[in-house]
């Protein structure tokens, strides 16, 4: 599948409307629309813990890979289900490839005693930051309905279980855990 990009501006979306990828138009507050933008924003997020210093390589690479992902992911959310043309999907193959991954790092990881906090090393702060981005992607593909094919929606539950993971592999063992009502001992 070849994508062509001969202009970026089209002034197409100047009135507060955007095409669909089966070219029917929307309001740019369409729900599909705020779907695969916060893909798109959740994609931006994996750039930066991508450039973050001190991630394992293998955790670098398959981020690449999710990236890629996120793509098709796009892809399918901006094309409504139906018509003739046979279009990109996310297939359960990509989300059992998460779940292999997260079967692999959790493995290495000691119980959880505690909910984490977001943060720790820099990368796994950024993972967090991936985290909750994917959760809010997710919620947005739901509320797409419907229409929305399943796939989606499990691979965004999935790839955000594995962030949450990843973030808890890159803090090693040093990583920042609640302690309930602790502000509230310190008076």
């Amino acid at each position: 599948m070849t994508v062509n990009l001969t202009r970026i501006y089209t002034r197409l979306g100047d009135s507060g409307e955007t095409h669909l990828g089966d070219m029917s138009r929307v309001p740019k507050t369409h729900p599909r629309i705020e779907a695969y933008g916060t893909v798109d924003e959740l994609n931006a997020h994996l750039g930066v813990a991508i450039a973050t210093p001190g991630l394992p390589p293998r955790y670098v690479e398959w981020l690449r890979r999710i990236q890629n992902d996120l793509f098709d992911v796009g892809a399918d959310v901006a094309v409504p289900h139906g018509g003739d043309k046979e279009r990109l999907r996310v297939q359960p193959e990509q989300t059992a490839w998460l779940e292999e991954r997260c079967d692999e790092v959790n493995a290495t990881l000691a119980p959880l005693r505690s909910f984490v906090l977001p943060g720790g090393t820099p990368g796994a702060a950024q993972l967090h930051v991936c985290r909750t981005v994917c959760r809010r992607a997710e919620r947005a593909a739901i509320a797409c309905g419907d229409e929305l094919g399943e796939q989606v929606v499990r691979y965004l539950n999935r790839l955000s279980d594995l962030l949450f993971i990843l973030s808890r592999g890159a803090n090693g063992s040093e990583e920042p855990l609640w302690q309930p009502g602790a502000g509230q001992q310190q008076q």
